[in-house]
């Protein structure tokens, strides 16, 4: 061989040698945009979680929902009320500031804020001081470790970039209050913001200086949010995009039979139920009339759950009398039963309520829950067999959400995972519980139950589980005896993805980890 047919030869070799990997981008179509680029200004499920590929807490959960180190590496409870964090060294932000305890209470101090949309996850915490610069004592209410499950969802800011930047304040979507946070990102998480168009595209790139092992091989995400399911399907076959997390249900017998599509489908921790205004008067000025225990009785009694399963959900959900799903520690099976609809029923008790042809708007969103539109229709319907004149309020989340906050839904949907913490306790603290700066954020009713609020204050402190979940039953008991909400189901999910995406993380708590994604490859 030529001494100059060498040398080329070389130079091809050291270039394929040093070439950089095929480029892998992810293509993710969703049903809807995420509300804002801060964690702290909602507490919405898939806003968090789509956000937790930027930012991170101390701790997160495993693939069996155990809890793991994160930017924390380990901890230990102090006199059964202080919750002594070690931090992780060596962990940097996206702007390349070192990651310490200062930016722990910065975070911790801006989530807990009053006006924080997000306190009402984390609900037993006190204060949180520095011990070193990288140790935290974070003092709590209950020594109970649900705490820890909370924190999976409170994610870490640099202090130094909120200041800098003036956004040490929470921003609140449903108040339209934003700020620097709103629209930009610095957190420490294994991708960062490379750009963003609300309702168009989000676009994520790799953070190479991510300190944890790599277990996926994307260089970028691009996120699009496709309200039509008809449009979210046609891209998916298309090539457009390849990998949808909200596969429409009705689509999926079409999905499945395609070559090169994967459908992956379960059903969600996520319950969907039916919440009242309980306040003394409605938006129009009339006396709630759902502060009568027989009117709420009579909007359960006319629900058909298992021809909603059938006609809307394709079979594919769980119809459900409790509140909260199997997989949610508290779940009591006895409080999981539901009556066949009885439209009749209904009627007699609207009469002896003295409510008889009850005029009132049920909103909707057609953009949130699976089918939401749909079942809406398919509950409307029923209640009218039912002798209730009842008219459908119909919107985007983006519209009704900051309604039904401010309590002006006469009745509305709501769902509920249960997350970060999967235990009852979420939902007892913060739906069920009586509105204060600690517990009942989510309380969009109005509603107050004194024996349940004592119930739930007994739990969170009870260090024995057993104890602790009896307590919990109890308390559910009493919002399944006077009708609070009215559960309709557990919600399936389905994701669909081209033959490209060799692997994803799919799980019942529905959120994206792409962080352990993996693409075919050419």
């Amino acid at each position: 061989m030529s001494r100059f047919k060498k040398l080329i030869l070389g130079a091809v070799a050291a270039i394929a040698i040093s070439a950089p990997a095929s480029a892998e981008t992810l293509r993710w179509g969703g049903r809807a945009d995420i509300y804002s680029l801060d964690p702290d200004s909602i507490a919405s499920t898939f806003n968090l979680s789509f956000l937790n590929h930027i930012y991170e807490g101390l701790v997160r959960y495993d693939a069996s929902f155990k809890i793991e180190p994160a930017l924390a590496t380990k901890w230990e409870l102090i006199d059964n009320k202080v919750w002594r964090f070690t931090l992780r060294q060596g962990v940097k932000f996206h702007n390349g500031a070192d990651f310490t305890a200062d930016d722990v209470i910065a975070s911790l101090n801006r989530v807990t804020d009053p006006a924080s949309p997000l306190r009402g996850n984390i609900p037993l915490y006190v204060s949180s001081k520095k011990v070193d610069d990288h140790t935290v004592d974070i003092e709590v209410s209950a020594p109970t470790s649900l705490f820890l499950n909370d924190m999976t969802n409170i994610f870490m800011f640099s202090g130094k970039w909120l200041k800098d930047n003036n956004t040490e304040k929470p921003t609140a979507v449903d108040t339209k209050t934003e700020g620097f946070a709103t629209h930009n990102t610095n957190g420490t998480g294994p991708f960062k913001l490379e750009s963003r168009v609300a309702d168009s595209k989000t676009v994520l790139l790799v953070n190479d200086l991510w300190w944890d092992e790599k277990k996926h091989n994307l260089d970028r995400i691009e996120y699009m949010p496709i309200a039509s399911p008809a449009t979210r399907v046609a891209a998916l076959l298309s090539g457009e995009v390849d990998l949808v997390d909200s596969a429409p249900i009705q689509d999926l017998p079409r999905l499945e039979s395609t070559p090169g599509l994967t459908v992956l489908k379960k059903q969600e921790f996520r319950t969907v139920f039916l919440g009242f205004n309980r306040k003394e008067k409605l938006e129009d000025g009339r006396p709630s009339p759902f502060n009568d225990v027989r009117v709420r009785q009579a909007v359960e009694a006319a629900i058909d759950r298992d021809l909603i399963n059938a006609k809307v959900m394709r079979g594919l959900a769980r119809p459900s009398g409790s509140l909260i799903a199997p997989e949610i520690a508290g779940y009591a099976k006895s409080l999981d039963t539901y009556s066949k609809a009885d439209p009749e029923r209904a009627k007699a008790l609207l009469k002896e309520a003295g409510q008889e042809g009850l005029k009132f708007t049920y909103m909707c969103s057609n953009d949130e829950s699976i089918n939401e539109e749909d079942f809406c229709a398919g509950i409307a319907n029923m209640l009218k067999r039912a002798g209730f004149d009842v008219s459908i309020d119909i919107a985007p989340r983006a519209v009704q959400s900051p309604k039904r906050t401010q309590g002006k839904a006469d009745m509305f949907n709501l769902s509920w995972a249960n997350e970060p913490t999967l235990d009852a306790y979420s939902i007892l603290a913060q739906v069920l519980s009586t509105k204060n700066d600690k517990v009942g954020v989510s309380n969009y009713g109005g509603w107050s139950y004194p024996e349940l609020d004592k119930l739930v204050a007994q739990a969170v402190q009870e260090p024995d589980v057993a104890k602790r979940l009896a307590l919990e039953e109890a308390a559910l008991k009493i919002a399944k005896d006077d009708t609070i909400l009215v559960p309709l189901h557990q919600q399936p999910i389905a994701w669909a993805t081209q033959a490209k995406v060799k692997s994803v993380d799919f799980r019942s708590d529905n959120k994206p980890r792409h962080w352990l994604t993996q693409m075919a490859g050419d």
